[in-house]
C-alpha cells in the first residue's frame, strides 16, 4: 500500500517500516534514562550500519527535528513528551506522530525528495498560512498563496517565473520586447500581458486564465495550446489536456477571499491544498478515496473548518487527529 502523506509525499510500507524504526530509536534516546543511553547509541549505530538507507533516514531525521526545534520546537516537544511513560501501543502512535511532524517541516525521508532542496533557498517562498505579493521591476504583481515558492529569472531579454511548489496569481505588465513565463517541471505559460492562476498539483500543473490568453506547453511537446480568458488547462510533462470553462469571478472572488472553490474535484487533491495551508500533515491513502469527489467552498484560512465541511459532504470519511500537527483521514469500509 501506498499512503499520501501531505502535499506530494507518497511512501512505500518497506520505506515507512525503516523510518518507524529510526523514529523509535530517536525517540528512545530522548526518553529513556540516561544511564542506558550509552547502549542504546551503540545500538542504534549498529543499526545504522546495517543499511545505508537505514544511516541515511537516521541522519535526516536527526537534523530535520534539530532544524524543527531551532526554528519552533512545539511540534517536537508535542510529540516527544512523555514519550518514556506511555505504553507500547501509545508508544506506535507517537512514533508515526514523530514522523508526521519531520515531513511536516518539508526534508527527506528514506532518500526520497519530500520537498525539493531547493524550496529552501527559493527566491519567494510562503510558509503555512502565509499569502506573499510581490511587485515585480517591471510593474508585473505575482501573488503567492501559502505553502508555495518560486525563483525568479529577470533580464533584459525575458522574464521568467519558476513555480517550485504550490500557487501562484500572476497580473503580467504588458512588455511586447519580454516574454513573460511561468515554468514548472510538466511545462511552460507563456504571456504578454495577462492575469492567470497556476497550481502545482500530485498528477500536473493547472492554469486558470482569467484575462487575455497565453500559451500552453508541456515539456515534452513542441506545439503550443491557446488558453483564453475563462478557459482553464491541465498539463503534464507529456501533455496539455482538455480546455475546460472557468468562472474567472469566483476564482479572483476565491483569491480575495482565501478560499477554495472546487467543482467535481478529487478528494485527495482537494486534501493535497488543505495540507499546504495547514502547520503540519495530512496523511491519506489516495487509493481508498479515488472514488470521491468534492463540490464546496472551503476556507483556507481555517483548515479544521474546512475538514469538518468535508466531513458534512461524505458520512463515509473518518478524521482523526492526533496532534495538532498531524492528521489521519481514512473512509473505513462499513
Amino acid at each position: 500500500m501506498r499512503r499520501r502523506c501531505g502535499p506530494g509525499v507518497s511512501v512505500s510500507a518497506e520505506q515507512s517500516r525503516i523510518a518507524e524504526q529510526a523514529a523509535e530509536w530517536i525517540i528512545s534516546l530522548s526518553a529513556d534514562d540516561a544511564g542506558s543511553r550509552p547502549e542504546l547509541r551503540a545500538g542504534f549505530e549498529a543499526w545504522k550500519r546495517q543499511d545505508p538507507r537505514h544511516a541515511a533516514v537516521a541522519q535526516r531525521m536527526e537534523t530535520m527535528l534539530g532544524q524543527l526545534a531551532a526554528h519552533d520546537s512545539r511540534p517536537a516537544r508535542a510529540a516527544l513528551a512523555g514519550a518514556g511513560r506511555i505504553s507500547r501501543k501509545q508508544r506506535t502512535v507517537r512514533i508515526v506522530a514523530t514522523l508526521m511532524v519531520a515531513l511536516a517541516v518539508g526534508t527527506v525521508a528514506l532518500g526520497l525528495p519530500i520537498t525539493q532542496p531547493s524550496l529552501m533557498l527559493a527566491d519567494i517562498r510562503t510558509g503555512a498560512g502565509e499569502w506573499h505579493t510581490r511587485v515585480m521591476p517591471d510593474g508585473s504583481r505575482i501573488v503567492l498563496s501559502s505553502g508555495s515558492a518560486v525563483d525568479l529569472h529577470f533580464t533584459r531579454e525575458q522574464r521568467v517565473v519558476r513555480l517550485l511548489r504550490g500557487e501562484v496569481m500572476v497580473d503580467v505588465a504588458r512588455d511586447p520586447s519580454r516574454p513573460f513565463v511561468v515554468q514548472t517541471d510538466d511545462g511552460s505559460i507563456r504571456a504578454l500581458g495577462t492575469r492567470f492562476t497556476v497550481e502545482r498539483v500530485t498528477h500536473g500543473t493547472d492554469l486558470a486564465m482569467l484575462e487575455s490568453k497565453t500559451e500552453v506547453r508541456a515539456l515534452d511537446q513542441q506545439s503550443p495550446t491557446i488558453v483564453k480568458a475563462g478557459e482553464q488547462v491541465r498539463f503534464t510533462r507529456g501533455a496539455v489536456g482538455p480546455v475546460a470553462a472557468v468562472d474567472t469571478v469566483s476564482v479572483a472572488d476565491a483569491w480575495r477571499d482565501r478560499q477554495l472553490v472546487v467543482q467535481g474535484r478529487p478528494l485527495s487533491e482537494v486534501l493535497e491544498q488543505l495540507a499546504r495551508h495547514r502547520r503540519g500533515i495530512i496523511q491519506y491513502d489516495e487509493r481508498q478515496i479515488a472514488g470521491m469527489r468534492v463540490s464546496a467552498v472551503l476556507p483556507l484560512d481555517d483548515t479544521d473548518r474546512a475538514l469538518h465541511l468535508l466531513l458534512n459532504s461524505f458520512p463515509t470519511l473518518r478524521i482523526r487527529t492526533i496532534t495538532s500537527y498531524v492528521v489521519l483521514v481514512d473512509a473505513p469500509a462499513s
